[in-house]
This record gives C-alpha cells, sequence and structure tokens, in this order.
C-alpha cells in the first residue's frame, strides 16, 4: 500500500480555494505535498502572497510546495526571450518557497510546423540554455511530455535521451498517466531502473469519458476511480514494482471536480487514494 504522505495535491484540483484552504485539504488527507500554478488566478503563483508567507502557510499546515507548474513553451525558439525572462522569475519564486522543482512543459500548439528531428534539437538546446539557471538557483526542472497529437514533445523516452544528451544534472522526467496513455510510449519502459530513477514526480488522473483516445482533452481528466478507461492504477502499480519511491500527484482538470465543495472533494480524494493503494498492491 502506498503511503499517503507520498501524494501531492495539484492546485488545478480546487482553483477556486485560496492558499491557506488548499494547503489544509491536502494536509487533512495526509498528503505530504502541494504542487502551485501560473496559469490560474491571472497567473499569481501565490496570490498576491510574499513567498515568505506563503511558505509559512504551508510549513504551519504540514505540506511542502514541491513544484511551480509551469514554464510553457520551454522548447519553442521563438519564445526564448519571454521564456528566459520568466523563467529567472520562477526560480526566484522557487527558492523563497524553498520549493525544489519547476515543471518545464514543451509547445503544445497545432501550427507548430518544425520537423520531430527540429524539435527534438531545439529541445536539447533549450535544456542547454536553462541549464545554468537552474543549477545556479539550485532548483531542478521537471521536463514533462505532453501525449497530445500537436505537442513538441510527446514522448518520455524521447524527452530522457533529450536530456541525458544536454548531460545537465538538473533535469528529471515528469510522468502524467494521462500523457503516457495519449503518447507513444510503450509502458515497458518503466520496468528499466534506470528510467525509475529519472523519474521527479508523478502526476495521476482519469477519464471516464467513452470517446475516441484521440478526443481526449484535459477537461476530461478526473480523479483516478475504477471507471478509468486509462487504467491509471495500472500503471501506478507498474511504477511501484519496478521501484519508483517518489511523489504522485492529483491533477484533474475536470470542471466536475473543480467545483466541487471542500468536503466533497475530500471524500472524491480519499475514494481515489484508498483505490489507488489497493490497486497497486
Amino acid at each position: 500500500m502506498i503511503k499517503a504522505d507520498r501524494f501531492a495535491l495539484n492546485r488545478i484540483a480546487a482553483p477556486a480555494l485560496g492558499l491557506a484552504e488548499f494547503f489544509e485539504l491536502a494536509a487533512g488527507l495526509g498528503f505530504g505535498a502541494v504542487e502551485l500554478r501560473n496559469d490560474i488566478r491571472d497567473g499569481a503563483v501565490t496570490d498576491g502572497l510574499s513567498g515568505a508567507d506563503v511558505r509559512h502557510l504551508a510549513e504551519s499546515a504540514g505540506v511542502r510546495i514541491v513544484t511551480i507548474n509551469a514554464l510553457q513553451q520551454f522548447n519553442l525558439p521563438a519564445a526564448r526571450s519571454r521564456a528566459l525572462a520568466e523563467l529567472d522569475q520562477l526560480l526566484g519564486l522557487c527558492q523563497e518557497l524553498a520549493c525544489p522543482a519547476l515543471v518545464l512543459c514543451p509547445n503544445n500548439r497545432p501550427d507548430d510546423l518544425r520537423t520531430p528531428e527540429r524539435k527534438y534539437h531545439d529541445t536539447v538546446e533549450a535544456l542547454n540554455t536553462y541549464a545554468p539557471l537552474f543549477t545556479s538557483a539550485g532548483v531542478l526542472g521537471y521536463v514533462e511530455p505532453l501525449g497530445f497529437g500537436i505537442s513538441s514533445l510527446a514522448s518520455a523516452s524521447v524527452a530522457l535521451k533529450a536530456i541525458r544528451e544536454s548531460g545537465a544534472s538538473c533535469y528529471r522526467v515528469l510522468i502524467d498517466t494521462f500523457h503516457s496513455y495519449l503518447g507513444p510510449d510503450d509502458p515497458a519502459m518503466f520496468d528499466y531502473p534506470a528510467v525509475i530513477g529519472s523519474i521527479g514526480l508523478v502526476h495521476i488522473s482519469g477519464v471516464e469519458a467513452s470517446i475516441p483516445k484521440a478526443q481526449f482533452s484535459d477537461a476530461h481528466r478526473l480523479l483516478v476511480g475504477p471507471g478509468d478507461v486509462m487504467h491509471s492504477a495500472g500503471l501506478v502499480a507498474r511504477l511501484e514494482r519496478s521501484g519508483y519511491k517518489g511523489l504522485y500527484s492529483f491533477e484533474p482538470f475536470s470542471e466536475e471536480v473543480q467545483r466541487m465543495k471542500p468536503e466533497a472533494l475530500r471524500a472524491a480524494l480519499a475514494s481515489s487514494l484508498a483505490y489507488l493503494s489497493k490497486e497497486s498492491l
């Protein structure tokens, strides 16, 4: 059974809650960590509070802030100037929050006409460019492949190859059960210790919609339960068997989840946690 303190809560699950309420929700479930975001509340990661105040709120609740999600379009050269400026700001905030990692998301737009070879080259180049900044700040970069067909980095194995080619020690791969299901990777890749040792975090969600996989979107992402057509619990069990010891973070984007009252959300999260723990045995 996976202990509750190995689970985290991504703020996308409850964007309407203030930070203190959000931290208390996670702590009340026994979760050890939370993830903050820069794509809700007009991009204000800390809701206008100082980093020191937010860090104090988290420590008082008994949870760690383990990532800020995310630097977008990290591997798009046309966005490099903007990304560098934003990266500097986000790394500084990570330091204020005692947050050990920042998530990096690839360009995910249908107008990206680069060849696969160019996308890979640009990914490696971006990792090389950013590495000194991450290293200087003492923060890790979690590279998150997005499995959508339009994504410029859909494969975890390709992400790992790019990280290796960069030669930088400040990067890990972020595995997302939703994107792993949509992407091109063979789940057997997670049977290898070298892959397991390169994972920084695992995002978990479930989909129960009866639609073709190609039509899946973030809006379909619920909490994991018996009706999950992606069998995310099976991937969690595989990771556990292979020796993964890191955190799993609930990241449901569905408004059905986001609109739940705190008590209902707490109960739904507890039910999902129990299901995942049972299925991972």
